[in-house]
């Protein structure tokens, strides 16, 4: 069997090429594969320019994320990767340092035991503000930053908010179709 691998960006040259291909067996045992149809991003993995990757390293530790690689000396390592359920975090040393003021998003997590793990940080010296109900999380939220200034917000995801964000979710859907 043949394989062609078809680029995007195809000029005359390649489609003489592939009908010459085609006249020549047939078409018999001929595989004509384009990148363009199947490629795409997958497992998105945000990583974190920090100053020091093992202060990072243990206050996300606090919220329950595991180490699952680690770069560098163990002193000072300059990359890391950890795991939470849903996702991982990656964390990279910055060359230069930032101020908090410029770091230009937030990350929102989700957790079964908001109460719990609010009063789990807040004895391990975590400033972490009340909890909040706003209308999108009826259960609550918090929020509080890393130690390089993300902002992080920390939401209790009952199952009422999963049902009423499937049907409104349902709902924003079919009036695109």
């Amino acid at each position: 069997m043949s394989v062609i691998v078809v680029n995007p960006v195809l000029t005359v040259d390649h489609f003489h090429a592939i009908d010459f291909l085609l006249r020549d067996t047939g078409g018999a045992g001929l595989l004509v594969k384009s990148f363009a149809m199947n490629a795409r991003a997958a497992y998105l993995t945000p990583m974190l320019h920090v100053a020091d990757v093992r202060r990072s390293i243990h206050f996300y530790r606090l919220l329950g994320l595991e180490l699952t690689d680690v770069e560098g000396e163990p002193t000072c390592p300059v990359w890391a990767r950890m795991h939470g359920e849903g996702g991982d975090l990656m964390f990279l040393l910055e060359e230069t340092p930032s101020k908090s003021a410029e770091r230009p998003f937030s990350l929102y997590l989700y957790t079964d035991e908001l109460v719990a793990l609010r009063e789990h940080l807040l004895g391990s010296g975590i400033e972490v503000s009340e909890i909040n109900r706003p209308e999108y999380m009826r259960s609550g939220e918090v929020s509080l930053a890393d130690p390089d200034g993300y902002g992080l917000f920390i939401g209790q995801w009952s199952t009422a908010e999963h049902q009423h964000w499937e049907r409104a979710r349902q709902e924003r859907l079919a009036k695109l179709r």
